[in-house]
Protein backbone atom coordinates (compact mmCIF):
# COMPACT_ATOMS: atom_id res chain seq x y z
CA UNK A 1 0.00 0.00 0.00
CA UNK A 2 1.73 3.36 -1.40
CA UNK A 3 2.99 5.49 1.66
CA UNK A 4 0.76 8.93 2.23
CA UNK A 5 2.11 12.58 0.56
CA UNK A 6 2.84 15.48 2.51
CA UNK A 7 0.04 16.55 1.67
CA UNK A 8 -1.99 13.88 3.35
CA UNK A 9 0.45 14.01 5.77
CA UNK A 10 -0.42 17.60 6.70
CA UNK A 11 -3.94 17.19 6.20
CA UNK A 12 -4.17 14.15 8.94
CA UNK A 13 -2.14 16.54 11.13
CA UNK A 14 -4.52 19.59 11.09
CA UNK A 15 -7.07 19.57 13.81
CA UNK A 16 -8.58 22.49 12.45
CA UNK A 17 -8.31 25.05 9.81
CA UNK A 18 -6.63 27.62 11.66
CA UNK A 19 -4.05 26.08 13.11
CA UNK A 20 -0.80 27.61 12.97
CA UNK A 21 1.27 25.82 9.75
CA UNK A 22 4.45 26.06 11.58
CA UNK A 23 2.79 23.89 14.00
CA UNK A 24 1.81 21.18 11.33
CA UNK A 25 5.20 21.43 9.37
CA UNK A 26 6.97 20.92 12.94
CA UNK A 27 4.88 18.16 14.21
CA UNK A 28 4.91 16.46 10.58
CA UNK A 29 9.00 16.40 10.71
CA UNK A 30 8.89 15.07 14.30
CA UNK A 31 6.87 12.17 13.00
CA UNK A 32 8.59 11.69 9.62
CA UNK A 33 11.49 11.41 11.80
CA UNK A 34 10.19 8.88 14.07
CA UNK A 35 8.35 6.93 11.31
CA UNK A 36 11.93 6.57 9.62
CA UNK A 37 13.74 5.53 12.44
CA UNK A 38 10.90 2.75 13.43
CA UNK A 39 11.70 1.23 10.08
CA UNK A 40 15.64 -0.01 11.84
CA UNK A 41 14.54 -0.64 15.13
CA UNK A 42 12.36 -3.06 15.05
CA UNK A 43 9.50 -0.77 16.18
CA UNK A 44 11.22 -0.21 19.60
CA UNK A 45 11.31 3.21 20.55
CA UNK A 46 15.42 4.41 20.89
CA UNK A 47 14.15 7.25 22.48
CA UNK A 48 12.97 5.26 25.35
CA UNK A 49 16.12 3.15 25.45
CA UNK A 50 18.04 6.09 25.94
CA UNK A 51 15.26 7.29 29.06
CA UNK A 52 16.10 3.62 30.81
CA UNK A 53 20.37 4.17 30.08
CA UNK A 54 20.74 7.53 31.20
CA UNK A 55 18.76 6.88 34.02
CA UNK A 56 20.56 3.67 35.25
CA UNK A 57 24.00 5.82 34.06
CA UNK A 58 23.29 8.73 36.11
CA UNK A 59 22.40 6.69 39.16
CA UNK A 60 25.32 4.13 38.98
CA UNK A 61 27.85 7.17 38.80
CA UNK A 62 26.61 8.88 41.76
CA UNK A 63 26.77 5.64 43.49
CA UNK A 64 30.13 4.75 44.58
CA UNK A 65 29.57 1.52 47.17
CA UNK A 66 27.37 -0.03 43.95
CA UNK A 67 30.41 0.47 41.47
CA UNK A 68 33.02 -0.77 44.31
CA UNK A 69 30.39 -3.82 44.58
CA UNK A 70 30.44 -4.15 41.07
CA UNK A 71 34.58 -4.46 40.72
CA UNK A 72 34.55 -6.84 43.47
CA UNK A 73 32.23 -8.91 42.04
CA UNK A 74 34.07 -8.71 38.60
CA UNK A 75 37.30 -9.76 40.53
CA UNK A 76 35.49 -12.91 41.88
CA UNK A 77 34.66 -13.99 39.32
CA UNK A 78 37.56 -13.64 37.00
CA UNK A 79 39.41 -15.73 39.71
CA UNK A 80 36.31 -18.24 39.87
CA UNK A 81 37.28 -18.77 35.94
CA UNK A 82 41.01 -18.74 36.54
CA UNK A 83 40.58 -21.56 38.90
CA UNK A 84 38.44 -23.69 36.88
CA UNK A 85 40.94 -22.92 33.78
CA UNK A 86 43.48 -24.21 36.07
CA UNK A 87 41.62 -27.17 36.79
CA UNK A 88 40.86 -28.39 33.04
CA UNK A 89 44.46 -27.73 32.15
CA UNK A 90 45.68 -30.43 35.01
CA UNK A 91 42.81 -32.48 34.81
CA UNK A 92 41.48 -32.12 31.68
CA UNK A 93 38.08 -31.34 32.87
CA UNK A 94 36.39 -29.50 36.04
CA UNK A 95 33.29 -28.79 37.47
CA UNK A 96 31.38 -25.78 35.34
CA UNK A 97 32.31 -22.70 37.82
CA UNK A 98 28.48 -21.06 36.75
CA UNK A 99 25.53 -23.22 35.52
CA UNK A 100 23.48 -21.81 32.31
CA UNK A 101 19.85 -21.10 33.55
CA UNK A 102 17.24 -23.63 33.98
CA UNK A 103 15.45 -22.13 30.22
CA UNK A 104 19.18 -21.33 28.60
CA UNK A 105 19.72 -25.15 26.84
CA UNK A 106 22.50 -23.86 24.71
CA UNK A 107 25.50 -24.77 26.39
CA UNK A 108 24.38 -28.50 27.24
CA UNK A 109 25.97 -30.51 25.05
CA UNK A 110 28.62 -33.03 25.48
CA UNK A 111 31.21 -31.39 23.12
CA UNK A 112 30.08 -28.15 24.84
CA UNK A 113 32.11 -29.21 28.64
CA UNK A 114 35.33 -29.99 26.54
CA UNK A 115 38.21 -27.67 25.92
CA UNK A 116 38.28 -24.46 24.92
CA UNK A 117 34.75 -24.41 24.61
CA UNK A 118 34.35 -25.03 28.42
CA UNK A 119 36.15 -21.94 29.25
CA UNK A 120 34.58 -19.88 26.20
CA UNK A 121 30.65 -20.35 27.66
CA UNK A 122 31.83 -20.13 31.26
CA UNK A 123 33.38 -16.67 30.19
CA UNK A 124 29.83 -15.54 28.42
CA UNK A 125 27.70 -16.78 31.49
CA UNK A 126 30.13 -14.79 34.06
CA UNK A 127 29.63 -11.87 31.68
CA UNK A 128 26.04 -12.14 31.52
CA UNK A 129 25.64 -12.53 35.36
CA UNK A 130 27.70 -9.45 36.11
CA UNK A 131 26.14 -7.03 33.88
CA UNK A 132 23.05 -8.61 35.42
CA UNK A 133 24.26 -7.25 38.51
CA UNK A 134 25.15 -3.96 36.84
CA UNK A 135 21.75 -3.65 35.94
CA UNK A 136 19.90 -4.07 39.12
CA UNK A 137 20.07 -2.75 42.74
CA UNK A 138 21.14 0.91 41.64
CA UNK A 139 18.97 2.70 44.07
CA UNK A 140 17.31 5.50 42.59
CA UNK A 141 16.69 3.82 38.88
CA UNK A 142 12.61 3.26 38.29
CA UNK A 143 12.03 0.02 38.39
CA UNK A 144 10.83 -0.14 34.77
CA UNK A 145 14.22 1.23 33.44
CA UNK A 146 15.77 -1.09 35.51
CA UNK A 147 14.05 -4.32 33.97
CA UNK A 148 14.36 -2.25 30.44
CA UNK A 149 18.08 -2.54 31.12
CA UNK A 150 18.52 -6.51 32.29
CA UNK A 151 16.54 -7.15 29.26
CA UNK A 152 18.73 -4.63 26.59
CA UNK A 153 22.08 -6.09 28.27
CA UNK A 154 21.05 -9.83 27.83
CA UNK A 155 19.92 -8.87 24.48
CA UNK A 156 23.29 -7.37 23.33
CA UNK A 157 24.74 -10.17 25.17
CA UNK A 158 23.30 -12.86 23.40
CA UNK A 159 25.01 -11.36 19.99
CA UNK A 160 27.68 -12.34 21.13
CA UNK A 161 27.13 -15.77 22.47
CA UNK A 162 29.58 -18.55 21.63
CA UNK A 163 27.12 -20.72 20.42
CA UNK A 164 26.04 -17.70 17.68
CA UNK A 165 29.84 -18.34 15.51
CA UNK A 166 31.12 -20.96 13.81
CA UNK A 167 34.73 -21.24 15.40
CA UNK A 168 33.29 -21.11 18.94
CA UNK A 169 30.65 -23.51 18.44
CA UNK A 170 32.03 -27.54 18.51
CA UNK A 171 29.10 -28.43 17.15
CA UNK A 172 28.51 -26.94 14.49
CA UNK A 173 32.50 -27.17 13.87
CA UNK A 174 31.62 -30.99 14.14
CA UNK A 175 29.40 -31.18 11.60
CA UNK A 176 31.19 -28.99 9.58
CA UNK A 177 33.91 -31.31 9.16
CA UNK A 178 31.60 -34.34 8.84
CA UNK A 179 29.62 -33.00 5.77
CA UNK A 180 32.83 -30.87 4.24
CA UNK A 181 30.68 -27.99 5.04
CA UNK A 182 28.00 -28.66 2.75
CA UNK A 183 25.58 -27.55 6.00
CA UNK A 184 27.25 -24.21 5.38
CA UNK A 185 26.56 -24.29 1.56
CA UNK A 186 22.94 -25.02 2.19
CA UNK A 187 22.92 -22.58 4.52
CA UNK A 188 23.98 -19.80 2.26
CA UNK A 189 21.12 -20.51 -0.34
CA UNK A 190 18.57 -21.10 3.14
CA UNK A 191 19.20 -17.41 3.30
CA UNK A 192 18.76 -16.54 0.09
CA UNK A 193 15.79 -18.32 -0.52
CA UNK A 194 14.48 -16.24 3.06
CA UNK A 195 16.05 -13.19 1.73
CA UNK A 196 13.85 -13.59 -1.59
CA UNK A 197 10.56 -14.38 0.09
CA UNK A 198 10.82 -11.54 2.87
CA UNK A 199 11.23 -8.82 -0.26
CA UNK A 200 8.63 -10.20 -2.29
CA UNK A 201 5.98 -10.81 1.07
CA UNK A 202 6.00 -14.48 0.61
CA UNK A 203 5.57 -17.40 3.40
CA UNK A 204 8.46 -19.70 4.06
CA UNK A 205 8.73 -22.09 1.37
CA UNK A 206 8.05 -24.94 3.90
CA UNK A 207 4.69 -23.15 4.98
CA UNK A 208 2.74 -23.35 1.55
CA UNK A 209 1.48 -26.69 2.08
CA UNK A 210 -0.71 -25.05 4.07
CA UNK A 211 -3.61 -23.02 2.84
CA UNK A 212 -6.36 -21.77 4.60
CA UNK A 213 -9.84 -23.43 3.87
CA UNK A 214 -8.31 -26.60 2.60
CA UNK A 215 -5.66 -27.65 5.11
CA UNK A 216 -6.59 -24.85 7.82
CA UNK A 217 -9.35 -23.97 8.89
CA UNK A 218 -11.56 -26.73 7.19
CA UNK A 219 -14.71 -27.06 9.67
CA UNK A 220 -17.71 -26.77 7.67
CA UNK A 221 -19.81 -23.80 8.25
CA UNK A 222 -21.11 -20.52 6.42
CA UNK A 223 -20.59 -16.81 7.17
CA UNK A 224 -24.06 -15.81 7.35
CA UNK A 225 -22.87 -11.74 8.38
CA UNK A 226 -20.52 -9.26 7.65
CA UNK A 227 -19.64 -5.48 8.27
CA UNK A 228 -16.98 -3.59 7.83
CA UNK A 229 -14.65 -4.97 10.53
CA UNK A 230 -16.08 -8.82 10.96
CA UNK A 231 -17.37 -11.60 9.00
CA UNK A 232 -19.75 -14.02 11.44
CA UNK A 233 -19.23 -17.53 10.79
CA UNK A 234 -21.84 -20.05 12.14
CA UNK A 235 -20.21 -23.99 11.64
CA UNK A 236 -22.49 -26.39 10.62
CA UNK A 237 -23.80 -28.93 13.08
CA UNK A 238 -22.60 -32.42 13.21
CA UNK A 239 -24.90 -33.76 15.80
CA UNK A 240 -28.60 -34.63 15.62
CA UNK A 241 -29.23 -32.45 18.70
CA UNK A 242 -27.19 -29.36 20.14
CA UNK A 243 -27.51 -27.48 23.11
CA UNK A 244 -29.87 -24.48 22.75
CA UNK A 245 -26.89 -22.01 24.21
CA UNK A 246 -25.00 -20.85 21.53
CA UNK A 247 -21.07 -20.60 21.31
CA UNK A 248 -19.58 -16.85 20.09
CA UNK A 249 -15.84 -16.98 20.10
CA UNK A 250 -14.24 -13.97 19.50
CA UNK A 251 -10.69 -14.06 18.92
CA UNK A 252 -8.00 -11.57 19.01
CA UNK A 253 -7.57 -9.60 15.66
CA UNK A 254 -3.77 -8.93 16.11
CA UNK A 255 -3.91 -12.63 14.05
CA UNK A 256 -6.03 -14.37 12.10
CA UNK A 257 -9.09 -16.47 13.58
CA UNK A 258 -8.06 -19.70 12.96
CA UNK A 259 -5.76 -20.22 15.84
CA UNK A 260 -9.34 -22.02 17.19
CA UNK A 261 -9.70 -24.00 14.09
CA UNK A 262 -6.78 -25.39 12.66
CA UNK A 263 -5.81 -28.72 11.34
CA UNK A 264 -8.63 -31.03 11.75
CA UNK A 265 -7.24 -33.00 14.61
CA UNK A 266 -6.47 -29.94 16.93
CA UNK A 267 -9.76 -27.40 15.89
CA UNK A 268 -11.04 -26.27 19.05
CA UNK A 269 -14.34 -25.17 16.96
CA UNK A 270 -14.77 -28.73 15.62
CA UNK A 271 -14.10 -30.23 19.18
CA UNK A 272 -17.06 -28.40 20.30
CA UNK A 273 -19.62 -28.62 17.13
CA UNK A 274 -18.82 -32.61 17.89
CA UNK A 275 -20.05 -32.04 21.63
CA UNK A 276 -23.32 -30.71 20.33
CA UNK A 277 -22.50 -27.03 20.55
CA UNK A 278 -24.03 -24.51 17.96
CA UNK A 279 -20.81 -22.05 17.16
CA UNK A 280 -20.25 -18.96 16.03
CA UNK A 281 -16.76 -17.61 15.01
CA UNK A 282 -15.99 -13.60 14.51
CA UNK A 283 -13.53 -13.33 11.66
CA UNK A 284 -11.86 -9.82 12.01
CA UNK A 285 -11.39 -7.91 8.59
CA UNK A 286 -7.40 -7.24 7.77
CA UNK A 287 -7.23 -3.29 8.17
CA UNK A 288 -5.97 -0.77 5.77
CA UNK A 289 -5.05 2.50 5.67
CA UNK A 290 -8.49 3.52 5.22
CA UNK A 291 -9.74 2.28 8.76
CA UNK A 292 -6.96 4.32 10.18
CA UNK A 293 -10.23 5.77 13.02
CA UNK A 294 -11.63 2.33 13.69
CA UNK A 295 -11.38 2.77 17.68
CA UNK A 296 -11.65 0.10 20.37
CA UNK A 297 -15.59 0.88 20.66
CA UNK A 298 -16.20 0.23 16.82
CA UNK A 299 -14.49 -3.20 17.77
CA UNK A 300 -17.54 -3.33 20.50
CA UNK A 301 -20.28 -2.23 18.44
CA UNK A 302 -19.22 -4.16 14.90
CA UNK A 303 -17.46 -6.80 16.80
CA UNK A 304 -19.37 -9.00 20.05
CA UNK A 305 -22.08 -6.51 19.96
CA UNK A 306 -23.12 -6.76 16.10
CA UNK A 307 -22.27 -10.64 16.69
CA UNK A 308 -24.89 -11.32 19.46
CA UNK A 309 -27.67 -9.37 17.85
CA UNK A 310 -27.28 -11.68 14.60
CA UNK A 311 -26.93 -14.89 17.00
CA UNK A 312 -30.47 -13.21 18.51
CA UNK A 313 -32.11 -13.24 14.95
CA UNK A 314 -31.39 -16.88 14.41
CA UNK A 315 -31.33 -18.06 17.40
CA UNK A 316 -33.89 -15.62 19.79
CA UNK A 317 -34.45 -16.04 23.10
CA UNK A 318 -31.35 -17.72 23.70
CA UNK A 319 -28.30 -16.97 26.60
CA UNK A 320 -24.62 -17.24 24.24
CA UNK A 321 -21.77 -18.57 25.76
CA UNK A 322 -19.33 -15.92 25.29
CA UNK A 323 -15.84 -16.74 24.61
CA UNK A 324 -12.65 -14.68 24.01
CA UNK A 325 -9.02 -15.63 23.32
CA UNK A 326 -6.38 -13.11 24.23
CA UNK A 327 -7.18 -9.17 23.23
CA UNK A 328 -10.45 -10.96 22.24
CA UNK A 329 -11.02 -11.74 25.80
CA UNK A 330 -10.17 -8.28 26.56
CA UNK A 331 -12.55 -6.74 24.33
CA UNK A 332 -15.01 -9.56 25.44
CA UNK A 333 -14.81 -8.46 29.01
CA UNK A 334 -15.41 -5.00 28.44
CA UNK A 335 -18.52 -5.88 26.09
CA UNK A 336 -19.77 -8.14 29.02
CA UNK A 337 -19.34 -5.66 31.63
CA UNK A 338 -21.27 -2.68 29.26
CA UNK A 339 -23.95 -5.29 28.94
CA UNK A 340 -23.73 -5.84 32.51
CA UNK A 341 -24.61 -2.48 33.25
CA UNK A 342 -27.15 -2.19 30.85
CA UNK A 343 -28.97 -4.55 31.98
CA UNK A 344 -29.09 -6.35 29.12
CA UNK A 345 -28.57 -10.57 29.91
CA UNK A 346 -28.04 -11.97 27.13
CA UNK A 347 -24.95 -13.79 28.11
CA UNK A 348 -25.35 -16.59 29.97
CA UNK A 349 -21.71 -17.52 30.83
CA UNK A 350 -17.96 -16.26 30.12
CA UNK A 351 -14.66 -18.26 29.01
CA UNK A 352 -11.33 -16.60 28.39
CA UNK A 353 -8.54 -18.14 27.01
CA UNK A 354 -5.16 -16.47 27.63
CA UNK A 355 -6.89 -13.12 28.25
CA UNK A 356 -5.79 -10.00 30.48
CA UNK A 357 -8.38 -7.94 31.98
CA UNK A 358 -5.24 -5.82 34.30
CA UNK A 359 -2.39 -4.92 33.19
CA UNK A 360 0.01 -3.93 35.74
CA UNK A 361 1.65 -7.47 35.51
CA UNK A 362 1.78 -7.99 32.36
CA UNK A 363 4.99 -9.86 32.04
CA UNK A 364 8.08 -8.60 29.59
CA UNK A 365 5.99 -7.62 26.90
CA UNK A 366 5.26 -4.43 29.49
CA UNK A 367 8.95 -3.04 28.65
CA UNK A 368 7.87 -2.33 25.56
CA UNK A 369 5.20 0.21 26.69
CA UNK A 370 5.57 2.84 28.17
CA UNK A 371 4.91 6.60 26.97
CA UNK A 372 7.83 7.07 25.05
CA UNK A 373 7.42 4.16 23.05
CA UNK A 374 3.59 4.23 22.73
CA UNK A 375 4.15 8.28 21.49
CA UNK A 376 6.79 5.89 18.85
CA UNK A 377 4.21 3.83 18.12
CA UNK A 378 1.92 6.38 17.32
CA UNK A 379 3.75 8.25 14.93
CA UNK A 380 4.93 4.64 12.82
CA UNK A 381 0.77 4.40 12.54
CA UNK A 382 -0.11 7.89 12.11
CA UNK A 383 2.27 7.84 8.66
CA UNK A 384 0.49 4.80 7.13
CA UNK A 385 -2.69 4.27 9.20
CA UNK A 386 -2.14 1.23 10.84
CA UNK A 387 0.57 -1.12 12.55
CA UNK A 388 1.73 -3.87 10.01
CA UNK A 389 2.58 -6.95 11.60
CA UNK A 390 6.41 -6.88 10.89
CA UNK A 391 6.50 -3.75 12.94
CA UNK A 392 5.29 -6.02 15.60
CA UNK A 393 6.90 -8.84 15.35
CA UNK A 394 10.28 -7.34 16.44
CA UNK A 395 9.14 -7.16 19.91
CA UNK A 396 7.85 -10.37 20.44
CA UNK A 397 10.57 -11.89 18.80
CA UNK A 398 12.86 -10.24 21.13
CA UNK A 399 11.30 -11.32 24.19
CA UNK A 400 12.69 -15.71 23.55
CA UNK A 401 15.16 -14.04 21.18
CA UNK A 402 17.35 -16.91 21.89
CA UNK A 403 14.42 -19.48 20.34
CA UNK A 404 12.63 -17.16 17.67
CA UNK A 405 15.92 -15.32 16.34
CA UNK A 406 19.44 -16.83 17.12
CA UNK A 407 18.24 -20.52 17.44
CA UNK A 408 16.41 -20.11 14.12
CA UNK A 409 19.36 -18.07 12.24
CA UNK A 410 21.84 -20.94 13.82
CA UNK A 411 19.98 -23.85 12.18
CA UNK A 412 18.50 -22.68 9.10
CA UNK A 413 21.83 -20.84 7.92
CA UNK A 414 24.42 -22.63 9.73
CA UNK A 415 23.21 -26.41 10.05
CA UNK A 416 21.78 -26.05 6.87
CA UNK A 417 18.48 -27.49 8.39
CA UNK A 418 15.09 -26.43 7.97
CA UNK A 419 12.37 -26.63 10.71
CA UNK A 420 9.65 -28.81 9.85
CA UNK A 421 6.78 -26.85 9.12
CA UNK A 422 3.40 -27.36 11.00
CA UNK A 423 0.27 -26.14 11.58
CA UNK A 424 0.92 -23.61 14.20
CA UNK A 425 4.31 -22.68 12.49
CA UNK A 426 1.92 -22.00 9.28
CA UNK A 427 -0.95 -19.49 11.40
CA UNK A 428 1.90 -17.80 12.97
CA UNK A 429 3.17 -16.37 9.66
CA UNK A 430 -0.49 -15.19 8.76
CA UNK A 431 -0.47 -11.75 10.49
CA UNK A 432 -2.21 -8.90 10.42
CA UNK A 433 -2.42 -5.31 10.98
CA UNK A 434 -4.41 -3.12 13.43
CA UNK A 435 -5.83 0.33 13.10
CA UNK A 436 -4.05 3.49 14.04
CA UNK A 437 -6.87 4.76 16.61
CA UNK A 438 -7.48 0.88 18.24
CA UNK A 439 -3.97 -0.03 18.71
CA UNK A 440 -3.14 3.69 20.41
CA UNK A 441 -6.28 3.75 22.65
CA UNK A 442 -5.54 -0.11 23.67
CA UNK A 443 -1.98 0.35 24.35
CA UNK A 444 -2.98 3.89 26.02
CA UNK A 445 -6.29 2.94 27.56
CA UNK A 446 -5.31 -0.61 29.10
CA UNK A 447 -1.99 -0.89 29.08
CA UNK A 448 -0.30 2.76 30.36
CA UNK A 449 -3.84 3.62 32.35
CA UNK A 450 -5.27 0.12 33.39
CA UNK A 451 -8.37 1.54 33.20
CA UNK A 452 -10.46 -1.35 32.70
CA UNK A 453 -9.29 -3.26 35.64
CA UNK A 454 -10.17 -0.14 37.66
CA UNK A 455 -13.26 1.31 36.37
CA UNK A 456 -12.18 4.07 34.40
CA UNK A 457 -12.80 2.69 30.61
CA UNK A 458 -15.31 3.91 28.90
CA UNK A 459 -18.27 2.38 26.41
CA UNK A 460 -20.89 5.13 24.78
CA UNK A 461 -19.31 7.52 27.28
CA UNK A 462 -19.93 5.63 30.31
CA UNK A 463 -17.60 3.93 32.81
CA UNK A 464 -18.01 0.09 32.64
CA UNK A 465 -17.14 -2.21 35.70
CA UNK A 466 -15.70 -5.88 35.45
CA UNK A 467 -18.13 -6.55 38.86
CA UNK A 468 -20.75 -6.01 37.46
CA UNK A 469 -20.45 -9.03 35.25
CA UNK A 470 -22.78 -12.08 37.41
CA UNK A 471 -22.70 -14.88 34.96
CA UNK A 472 -20.37 -18.00 35.58
CA UNK A 473 -16.75 -17.54 34.37
CA UNK A 474 -14.03 -20.00 33.08
CA UNK A 475 -10.65 -18.55 33.10
CA UNK A 476 -7.67 -20.34 30.93
CA UNK A 477 -4.08 -19.53 31.93
CA UNK A 478 -0.77 -20.81 30.26
CA UNK A 479 2.39 -21.54 32.27
CA UNK A 480 5.00 -20.57 29.92
CA UNK A 481 2.85 -17.65 28.93
CA UNK A 482 5.01 -14.38 27.79
CA UNK A 483 1.82 -12.51 26.31
CA UNK A 484 -0.32 -12.85 28.68
CA UNK A 485 1.53 -14.58 32.08
CA UNK A 486 -0.75 -16.46 33.65
CA UNK A 487 -0.33 -14.72 37.15
CA UNK A 488 -1.71 -11.78 35.37
CA UNK A 489 -4.64 -13.96 33.76
CA UNK A 490 -5.24 -15.29 37.34
CA UNK A 491 -6.56 -11.39 38.11
CA UNK A 492 -9.86 -12.40 36.95
CA UNK A 493 -10.25 -14.15 40.54
CA UNK A 494 -9.39 -10.48 42.53
CA UNK A 495 -11.34 -8.69 39.73
CA UNK A 496 -14.93 -10.20 39.48
CA UNK A 497 -17.42 -11.06 41.80
CA UNK A 498 -18.92 -13.98 40.41
CA UNK A 499 -18.61 -17.88 40.62
CA UNK A 500 -14.82 -18.75 38.67
CA UNK A 501 -13.22 -22.12 37.49
CA UNK A 502 -9.50 -20.81 36.78
CA UNK A 503 -7.22 -23.64 35.11
CA UNK A 504 -3.40 -23.61 34.82
CA UNK A 505 -2.43 -25.65 31.44
CA UNK A 506 1.13 -26.14 30.57
CA UNK A 507 2.51 -24.45 27.30
CA UNK A 508 2.62 -21.17 26.21
CA UNK A 509 0.53 -18.55 24.64
CA UNK A 510 -0.60 -20.18 21.74
CA UNK A 511 0.24 -24.05 21.96
CA UNK A 512 -1.45 -24.17 25.23
CA UNK A 513 -4.59 -23.23 24.50
CA UNK A 514 -4.35 -25.73 21.30
CA UNK A 515 -4.22 -28.97 23.24
CA UNK A 516 -6.38 -31.26 22.29
CA UNK A 517 -7.79 -34.62 23.74
CA UNK A 518 -5.13 -37.51 23.63
CA UNK A 519 -1.62 -35.27 24.59
CA UNK A 520 0.18 -37.43 26.98
CA UNK A 521 2.44 -35.07 27.26
CA UNK A 522 0.13 -31.83 28.48
CA UNK A 523 -0.78 -31.50 32.09
CA UNK A 524 -3.27 -28.84 33.56
CA UNK A 525 -4.62 -27.94 37.21
CA UNK A 526 -8.21 -26.52 37.71
CA UNK A 527 -10.23 -25.29 41.07
CA UNK A 528 -13.27 -23.38 41.24
CA UNK A 529 -13.99 -20.18 42.95
CA UNK A 530 -17.48 -19.33 44.43
CA UNK A 531 -18.88 -15.63 44.38
CA UNK A 532 -18.99 -15.90 48.17
CA UNK A 533 -15.28 -17.18 48.97
CA UNK A 534 -12.17 -15.03 50.23
CA UNK A 535 -9.47 -14.55 47.78
CA UNK A 536 -6.40 -16.79 47.48
CA UNK A 537 -3.20 -15.54 46.11
CA UNK A 538 -1.93 -17.41 42.73
CA UNK A 539 1.14 -19.28 44.50
CA UNK A 540 -0.98 -20.18 47.00
CA UNK A 541 -3.31 -21.41 44.38
CA UNK A 542 -0.63 -22.89 42.40
CA UNK A 543 0.94 -24.95 45.53
CA UNK A 544 -2.29 -26.10 46.69
CA UNK A 545 -3.94 -27.61 43.88
CA UNK A 546 -2.59 -30.85 42.07
CA UNK A 547 -1.86 -31.30 38.51
CA UNK A 548 -3.89 -33.69 35.85
CA UNK A 549 -2.41 -35.17 32.79
CA UNK A 550 -4.10 -34.43 29.83
CA UNK A 551 -5.89 -31.67 27.93
CA UNK A 552 -7.93 -29.04 29.47
CA UNK A 553 -10.79 -29.00 26.81
CA UNK A 554 -12.63 -31.85 28.17
CA UNK A 555 -13.22 -30.37 31.38
CA UNK A 556 -13.80 -26.96 29.67
CA UNK A 557 -17.28 -28.82 27.88
CA UNK A 558 -18.28 -30.51 30.98
CA UNK A 559 -18.62 -26.88 32.74
CA UNK A 560 -19.94 -25.49 29.35
CA UNK A 561 -22.63 -28.36 29.49
CA UNK A 562 -23.48 -28.10 33.21
CA UNK A 563 -24.53 -24.54 32.07
CA UNK A 564 -26.78 -25.47 28.75
CA UNK A 565 -29.83 -26.96 28.39
CA UNK A 566 -31.27 -29.89 27.16
CA UNK A 567 -30.41 -30.93 23.34
CA UNK A 568 -32.53 -29.77 21.39
CA UNK A 569 -33.00 -29.46 17.61
CA UNK A 570 -29.78 -27.67 15.45
CA UNK A 571 -31.04 -24.29 14.24
CA UNK A 572 -31.06 -23.61 10.90
CA UNK A 573 -27.84 -21.92 9.28
CA UNK A 574 -28.68 -18.02 9.04
CA UNK A 575 -32.01 -16.56 9.22
CA UNK A 576 -32.62 -15.27 5.36
CA UNK A 577 -36.11 -13.83 6.36
CA UNK A 578 -34.29 -12.00 8.75
CA UNK A 579 -31.62 -10.61 6.50
CA UNK A 580 -29.00 -13.30 7.50
CA UNK A 581 -28.60 -15.10 4.25
CA UNK A 582 -25.64 -17.39 3.34
CA UNK A 583 -22.97 -15.16 2.11
CA UNK A 584 -20.39 -17.84 1.55
CA UNK A 585 -18.94 -21.31 2.95
CA UNK A 586 -16.69 -20.74 5.41
CA UNK A 587 -13.58 -19.95 6.37
CA UNK A 588 -15.32 -16.21 4.10
CA UNK A 589 -13.24 -13.93 2.62
CA UNK A 590 -11.55 -11.54 5.40
CA UNK A 591 -9.49 -14.07 6.87
CA UNK A 592 -7.76 -14.26 3.01
CA UNK A 593 -6.92 -11.03 3.20
CA UNK A 594 -3.21 -10.01 2.73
Amino acid sequence: MAAPGIADVLAATSESANEDPSLQLAETMDRSLHYLLSRVTLGVSPMAMAEAYFDWLIHLASSPGKQAQLWHKGLRKAARLAVHMSRCATSGTGEPCIAPLPNDRRFTGELWQNAPFNIMYQSFLLQQQWWHNAATGVRGVTKHHERVLQFAFRQWLDVFAPSNFLFTNPELLQQSRAEGGQNLLRGFWNAVEDWERLTNRRPPAALEAFKVGETLATTPGSVIYRNRLMELIQYSPTTDKVRPEPVLIVPAWIMKYYILDLSRQNSLVRYLVDQGFTVFMISWKNPGRDDRDLGMEDFHALGPLAALDAIGRIVPDRKVHGVGYCLGGTLLAASAAALARDGDERLGSLSFLAAQIDFTEAGELTLFISESQVAFLEDMMWEQGYLEAGQMAGAFQLLRSNDLIWSRLMHSYLMGERQAPFDLLAWNADSTRMPSRMHSEYLRKLFLQNDLAEGRYQIADRPVALSDIRVPVFVVGTETDHVAPWRSVFKFNLLMDTDIAFVLTSGGHNAGIVSEPGRTDRHYRIASKRETDRYVDPDSWYANTPASTGSWWPQWVQWLLRHSGKPAAPPDMGAPEKGLRILLAAPGSYVLER
